[in-house]
Formats: C-alpha cells, sequence, structure tokens
C-alpha cells in the first residue's frame, strides 16, 4: 500500500510495503525533527517531538497491562498471559491498524523510541532474573532432575525442529536459523514463574515440587547456553556467521572474567566501602552502571546485550543487603511501567491475520497440541525407568511447559536477525500463549496429591508432662517479632529430660516482587559463614537470633525456615509444618506492636486474620505472645545477677486454662522464673445468677479441681511457686482483682487461656467488649493499652480434635460453594506435602479426629473419675 500525498507533520503519510518479515515503513526522516508550528524560542528537537507520543505510549501500555493483569488473576493464570494478551491487544489484528492508534497513540516513525525504551527495560529485566538466581540453591544430589532436564531438551529440539518444517506451517521456504529459535523457544522452562505456580498450589516443598523446580533452573541455563550459541551462530542478517569462532571464546573469556575478576571485585569493593551494614545509593548506582556495561560488551561480542547482563546479574554476591536494595529499587518500575513496552512491542510484530494467510489452521492446533504434549510424554515416559508416581510425571512434565519472558526474548532474537518471519514469530507467540493458559489450572484440577496422614501423640503441652521432647513452631514475621518470642523460649525450662526443638518460620508474604531464591530459600539452602564477614537480608539475621539460643544451651536445638505465600492461604503453610514436624505447640505474634510510647499500634489486619486462621485449623495447641518487653528478660540486677521474673497465671477454668497452666508450670524450675498461680472462684451469687453457664462449669470444674491438685501436690516445696485462690462473682469483680494484682506486684508475663466463645460465671459480661476475638476475653483485656503498660501477655489455646473438624468442614463447605459459584478450583498443599483437597483428605481425617476424639474424651473420663 502506497500514499502519494505530500508530507506534512500534522498529517504524515507513510509508504508502506508487505514482506514475511513485517510491514517496511518509508517515511521522511525530518518527520522526527518537526513540532508542528515552531515559533521563537521552540525547537523541533527529537526529543519535544517524540516525548508526548512516548508519555502517551506508557500510559496505554501500563493501564491495558494492569486490566488484563487483574482479570487474569482470579483464574490462577500466570502474570505471563496477561503480559502476551497485553501486547496482543494492540497487534495489527486487533487495534494495532485502527487509525487512531496508528495516528494518536503508536505511529510508526516513532517506533524506533519505543523499541529503544522497551529493549533497556529487557535488558534490565534479564538482569533481576540473573540476580534473583542462586545457584546455591539447588543441589543435585540425585540423577532425576537431572535427566528429566536433558531428556525433555533432547526430545523437544528435535521435535521443535520437525514442527518448524512441517508442511502448511507458515511460508513454504523456510529459513535454516530460525529453526534453532524456534526450537530453543519451544524447549525452555521459565523458572521463576515455574517457582511461583508451586507456590501458589502450595507444592514448593514437596517430592514433586523440588524435582520440577531442580529441572526447570538446569533447563533455564542450557538455554541460555542454546541462545548464546545462536547469537553466535548466525548474523544479524538470518545468515551463517563465519566468526562463530570467534564469538563463542570471546563470550567464554567474559563469562570466566564474570566468575574470577566481576565477581570477587565487586565483593571486594563493598567490603572495602560498606560500613557498618549501610549500603548507599552509589553502591546501587554502581551495579546499575555494571549491567550497562557489561551489556555493551557482550553485544560487542556479537551475542546480544541481555547475555551480559543476565551474566552480570549473576555475579552479584548472593550474601549482600545490595541484592534486596537492587530489587526494591528496580522492580517495581520496571515490571509497573517499563516492561509494558517490551510486551507491546511483541504484540506490533504478531500478526494474527497474516500468519493465517501462510499457516492452515489443523496444522496450527496440530502445532500446538504437539508444543504442549512433547514435555509431557517425554517426562512420562523416563519416569517408567526411575520408577516415578505416574501423577507426579504428569505434572512435572505439565509444570517443564511453563513459559515466561525467556520465550519471548528467544523469538525476539529470531525476529531482529530475520530468522524468524512474521508467521512463525505468531504461530510461535501464540502457542506459548495457549501453553501458558493451560499449565496452573491444569494443576490445580488435575493434580491431586494425597495427603500425608500424620499420628503424633503429643499435640498439647499438657501430655507432655515434661517427660519428653518439647517440639515448637515459632512465627515471625518480621526482625522486631524475634526478641519476645527467643526470650519466651529461653525461659521455657528446656532439660535434658525434655529438651526444646524450635523450628523457627519467618512468614514472608508472597508478592510480584518475590524472587523465586526467596520462594525455595530454607535453612538448608544457607551456607555456615562468619556472622561479621557479610550484611544479612532480614531472614538471614532472624535465622541468625534463633540460632544463637542453642550455642550456649545443650537442651535446646534449632531450624529456622522461610516460607514465602500469600497471606489468604498462609495459614495453610504454618499448620502443614506444624503436622509435618509433629509439635505440639505454635507460637505466633500479635499483629500489634509496641510503640515508643508504650502503647500498642494500628498493626497489621492481615497478621490478625492469619492468627484466627491458625487458631482455627491448628494440629496442635497455638499461642498468641503480646510482647511488652519480654526482650528484658535477660537484664541484670545492680549487684550482677540474674533478676526475677515474675510470671503470673490467670485460671478461670476450661481447657484452654489447663494448657495455659501446664506451659506456666514447664517454666518452674529455672531460678529466674517466679511463678504465681491465682485461680478464680465464681462465689455463690455468681453460680446462681449463671444458670446453664453454671452447669457446664461445673462440670469442667472437676477436671479443673484435678489439675490444679495435681498442680499443687508437685510444687508444694518449691519456694518460687506461689498459688492463690480469688472468689469473684462476675466478669467486673475479676478485671478489678487482676488490677489489684498488678498495682501490688508487677508482673513481667501473664499466661491465660483463651477460653474463646465459652461463657464462665467469672468472665460473665466481659465478652461484649472483646475487640480482638484471637485472645479470648481474659487475654484482650490484659492486652488492652488502658490496663498495663509493663506485662507481656500470652494466650493460649489446647488443641481439639473436635473444634478442628469442625473448622475443616466449614472450610470444605466454602469451597464446594465457591465451586459452585463458578470459582476456579486451586487445589494446594501446604508447605510439607499436605493436600488442601478436602474431598480427597476428608475420610483421612475423619478417622483421625475420631481417634483424637476418644482419646480426648478417655483423659476427660480420667480426670473425671482419678
Amino acid at each position: 500500500m502506497s500514499s502519494g500525498a505530500p508530507l506534512n507533520v500534522t498529517n504524515p503519510s507513510y509508504d508502506i510495503e508487505i514482506s514475511r518479515f513485517g510491514k517496511i515503513v518509508c517515511y521522511d526522516q525530518s518527520l522526527l525533527f518537526e513540532k508542528r508550528e515552531q515559533k521563537g524560542w521552540e525547537s523541533g528537537s527529537t526529543l519535544a517531538s517524540s516525548l508526548p507520543f512516548f508519555i502517551t505510549q506508557l500510559f496505554v501500555a501500563n493501564l491495558s497491562y494492569r486490566v488484563l493483569y487483574y482479570i487474569t488473576r482470579p483464574f490462577y493464570l500466570p502474570p505471563f498471559v496477561a503480559q502476551i494478551l497485553c501486547g496482543l491487544l494492540f497487534s495489527p489484528s486487533v487495534l494495532g491498524n485502527t487509525p487512531f492508534i496508528v495516528t494518536h497513540v503508536f505511529p510508526y516513525r516513532f517506533t524506533m523510541v519505543l523499541e529503544t525504551f522497551a529493549n533497556l527495560a529487557l535488558v534490565y529485566n534479564i538482569f533481576l532474573l540473573g540476580l534473583g538466581m542462586d545457584l546455591r540453591m539447588v543441589r543435585i544430589t540425585e540423577l532425576k532432575p537431572v535427566i528429566i532436564a536433558f531428556a525433555g531438551l533432547l526430545v523437544a529440539l528435535p521435535v521443535g525442529a520437525f514442527l518448524y518444517y512441517l508442511p502448511g506451517n507458515g511460508h513454504p521456504d523456510k529459513i535454516i536459523s530460525g529453526c534453532v529459535f524456534w526450537s530453543v523457544a519451544l524447549a525452555c522452562t521459565n523458572f521463576p514463574d515455574l517457582a511461583r505456580i508451586l507456590a501458589d498450589l502450595k507444592l514448593l516443598r514437596s517430592d514433586m515440587g523440588r524435582t520440577a523446580m531442580c529441572a526447570a533452573i538446569i533447563t533455564d541455563l542450557c538455554t541460555w547456553v542454546l541462545l548464546v550459541f545462536g547469537f553466535a551462530s548466525f548474523s544479524k542478517a538470518g545468515t551463517w556467521n563465519k566468526f562463530m569462532p570467534f564469538v563463542i571464546v570471546v563470550t567464554a573469556i567474559f563469562v570466566l572474567l564474570c566468575i574470577f575478576v566481576i565477581r570477587p571485585g565487586i565483593a571486594w569493593i563493598f567490603s572495602k566501602t560498606v560500613k557498618a551494614g549501610h549500603v548507599g545509593d552509589t553502591h546501587v548506582w554502581f551495579i546499575l552502571g555494571g549491567v550497562v556495561l557489561c551489556g555493551l560488551i557482550t553485544d560487542a561480542c556479537g551475542v546480544h546485550s541481555i547475555t551480559g547482563a543476565f551474566l552480570f546479574g549473576l555475579s552479584i554476591p548472593h550474601d549482600h543487603i545490595i541484592r534486596n536494595m537492587i530489587e526494591e529499587k528496580l522492580h517495581d518500575f520496571l515490571s509497573g511501567i517499563l516492561m509494558p513496552l517490551f510486551y507491546i512491542i511483541c504484540g506490533l510484530r504478531a500478526d494474527i491475520g497474516f500468519m493465517l494467510d501462510y499457516t492452515d489452521k489443523f496444522m496450527m492446533v496440530v502445532v500446538i497440541c504437539s508444543s504442549f504434549l512433547v514435555k509431557i510424554v517425554t517426562t512420562v515416559v523416563t519416569s517408567l525407568f526411575m520408577h516415578m508416581p505416574m501423577r507426579d510425571a504428569f505434572a512435572i512434565g505439565a509444570l517443564m511447559n511453563t513459559k515466561g519472558t525467556l520465550s519471548l526474548v528467544v523469538l525476539n532474537a529470531g525476529r531482529d536477525t530475520k530468522a524468524l518471519d512474521s508467521p512463525m514469530y505468531t504461530h510461535m507467540t501464540i502457542a506459548l500463549l495457549v501453553m501458558s493458559l493451560v499449565v496452573e489450572p491444569l494443576l490445580a484440577v488435575a493434580y491431586k496429591p494425597k495427603k500425608k496422614l500424620v499420628h503424633y501423640k503429643y499435640r498439647t503441652v499438657q501430655k507432655i508432662k515434661g517427660e519428653t521432647e518439647f517440639r515448637v513452631l515459632a512465627c515471625v514475621h518480621i526482625l522486631p517479632n524475634v526478641s519476645g518470642i527467643t526470650n519466651l523460649l529461653q525461659v521455657s525450662n528446656p532439660t535434658k529430660q525434655s529438651p526444646l526443638s524450635v523450628f523457627a518460620i519467618h512468614l514472608v508474604e508472597l508478592t510480584g516482587r518475590t524472587t523465586a531464591s526467596l520462594l525455595i530459600m530454607n535453612d538448608e539452602c544457607k551456607p555456615k559463614a562468619n556472622f561479621s564477614d557479610r550484611v544479612r537480608a532480614e531472614s538471614d539475621q532472624i535465622a541468625e537470633t534463633f540460632e544463637a539460643m542453642e550455642v550456649n544451651n545443650d537442651a535446646m536445638t534449632v531450624q529456622t525456615i522461610t516460607a514465602v505465600s500469600p497471606y489468604a492461604t498462609m495459614h495453610e503453610d504454618i499448620c502443614a509444618l506444624a503436622e509435618d514436624k509433629r509439635v505440639c505447640f505454635i507460637i505466633l505474634p500479635y499483629h500489634k506492636h509496641l510503640t515508643p510510647d508504650g502503647r500498642m499500634g494500628e498493626g497489621n489486619s492481615s497478621h490478625a486474620e492469619i492468627n484466627q486462621n491458625v487458631l482455627s485449623h491448628a494440629p496442635c495447641s497455638v499461642g498468641i505472645l503480646v510482647d511488652r518487653g519480654m526482650a528484658m528478660v535477660r537484664s541484670e540486677s545492680f549487684r550482677g545477677e540474674a533478676m526475677k521474673r515474675e510470671v503470673a497465671m490467670l485460671f478461670v477454668g476450661g481447657p484452654d486454662d489447663r494448657e495455659a497452666l501446664s506451659y506456666a508450670w514447664r517454666m518452674v524450675g529455672q531460678h529466674v522464673i517466679k511463678l504465681t498461680v491465682v485461680r478464680f472462684v465464681p462465689g455463690r451469687e455468681a453460680l446462681i445468677s449463671s444458670g446453664k453457664v453454671a452447669a457446664e462449669y461445673e462440670r469442667e470444674k472437676q477436671v479443673d479441681d484435678e489439675c490444679i491438685y495435681e498442680f499443687n501436690f508437685k510444687t508444694m516445696n518449691d519456694s518460687s511457686v506461689k498459688y492463690i485462690e480469688k472468689v469473684v462473682n462476675d466478669g467486673q469483680d475479676t478485671i478489678s482483682t487482676i488490677r489489684e494484682m498488678e498495682d501490688n506486684n508487677s508482673y513481667d508475663l501473664y499466661v491465660v487461656g483463651r477460653g474463646y466463645n465459652s461463657e464462665t460465671p467469672v468472665t460473665a459480661g466481659l465478652n461484649d467488649w472483646s475487640s480482638s476475638p484471637e485472645l479470648g476475653t481474659i487475654g484482650d483485656t490484659l492486652a488492652s493499652s488502658n490496663f498495663t503498660m509493663h506485662a507481656s501477655v500470652l494466650v493460649i489455646q489446647q488443641y481439639s480434635a473436635t473444634k478442628r473438624q469442625a473448622a475443616v468442614t466449614a472450610a470444605a463447605a466454602t469451597t464446594v460453594v465457591g465451586a459452585v459459584a463458578g470459582a476456579t478450583v486451586n487445589n494446594q498443599e501446604p508447605v510439607g506435602g499436605g493436600a488442601k483437597t478436602p474431598r480427597d483428605a476428608e475420610p483421612f481425617m475423619k478417622s483421625m479426629y475420631e481417634d483424637e476424639d476418644e482419646d480426648d474424651e478417655e483423659d476427660h473420663q480420667y480426670g473425671i473419675h482419678r
């Protein structure tokens, strides 16, 4: 198509010619320097002319991507789907050829400006990809993932070449160099997106998830090697490169330079210039400048600038806080602002209508289906020789089809070198879209991992009785949570007869900025090193604080874990880890924190929801710590002796209070702990006015009396233990008594039972004023800012199989209602391998809970008749 109209700046005309490589557009270059009518001081610079269009393009690209992202997110589709759809929206077959878009949004004369910024964003995005890939995360200790990775590559590459030359697939005159880029794009697996899919489906720590991640990172690295060979083998005109040996040698030298010069050099510079753990902006800009420099070097070597950016990202020391700073400064700006420009460029190059002129529709379906099935079939066949479960093999094969930005990079590299023409480029782009659409929903529906049935006896502190190992799961969100929990654990009296085994889990919210290395980070991945040798990230500091507890205590062991999950499903990870580690007690931090003026702040509502969900679904007893100075527990008196710590246990009655008494009793035996147990007994007036509440209280009172009797009998010769009974008539009387206790004795810690939704005569009237249901009536009162400004509060809920079964049933009913409403089913397995599939897990859960109910009933009857 051509136009003979005279060129002008208000309505520019172009000479356009259609070829198999897209549109060839001719225009007067003076259009780049015109700015309507130039008057006076106004200049006709390129910036003045292209800037308004670039800002418009930036706005349109970001708006389109965000809208599509929020539309696809509820369907559990990876962000890559929204990225491709964003580009295809402005392809010539959709909106790209409309007069308004061509004239006012994406004019041909400013395409080079758009591509320049898009490629710059791509270079930094690939740098972040290398920055987030820690090769130490995957230890090749078994051949299974290696075989899966290489089998997938060795089969996918020739199958891709066969599909490329298939009759009816694209232009009959095929370019041999295009076969390389087509096959590599088909064979590659995007490791970061695969890790996020596993995190979404709660499969990260399953055996299948570990195998898939190890195979993915091997495939990812092999893809880079093949891509570099592709860059070196063909020139930018799509012909064979006669300088290929020289390019490969120079690139290999640069790789060695990154390993033996750049990486140690950066580490040395940081060790000399970083003072007291403070990293300045100069260090960040130094790194960002190095990205451009390394990209320039590899581009001069003939292997594309993204290769240098990726290698430079791998060269940054993995243990340095500079990685987190660069991630924070770059990721949101790149992914949210600049990268949509790259997706737009990919879409402008894809012409679906032009592709259908050269591609048979049936052949198109065959190619897409074959591209998706080749990895699955290969993995399933390979599994027959490695004795893998068939469904695990199917899941891994589907995950190996996970595509991401790297596959688009491969296609665009082939498009830039004219190795791929427009029909083949568009065909593979659509194939990538279909494969990405299918992977996660297919796994969510088809892959239903069996729940590991975990039987263990000690799910409460009361059952341990100081005679067996005390296993605790300590959860923290941020560094300030650590001091109070660690000091609580230290006063929990670990002994040789009952050692303390702590599993410390750092809970991190899964967001778009979460790197793949953080997703699978745990204690086994971190190499041991001297604390003073490097600056640590928050997870490392948390791990060090917990691990320091076991240095001088032979009766305590600590294992640290980092779990990354969305807040909505984080409780599943906590509960699954608790069951997997067979713990009997979970410690959670209260969602509000102490402010400098001594009051409790607003807190994080998401953390409060996590606590409530854990209380409902926990497989063991749970404690919530309201920290108001537990860090002071190791302070010393002016004589150099350890100060006595006053602990008060407030006993109202019921299973939660019996559990709280058991935990407080465990603290006894340490010379720094002085325990006061206060039992509130209802007076005659309270019992008469309570009615049915009094009858329930009398039933529980028989078990309470036995528990209190045993406690008094075994501690009667212990001078550090005091037992008091207070007669009260209602809730207000109880609160007044506690205030009087606080005035007479300055306690450091209160231990109370949650007793949620269990009205007793001594708490009558208090439930109406409760603002934090996770703390219960007494705990909420103690935690309120107007009650006490000093003491910390530990609120304990005893494990109940009946209550947990009711919570699981309610969750299953919610899931069924959501499915009927048309919601996409997300089959999730918590960290540790447990399934979140109510239909599959219900028979196992039912039998398990019935057994535990019988145990609980036996204990209850034993307490009554003893």
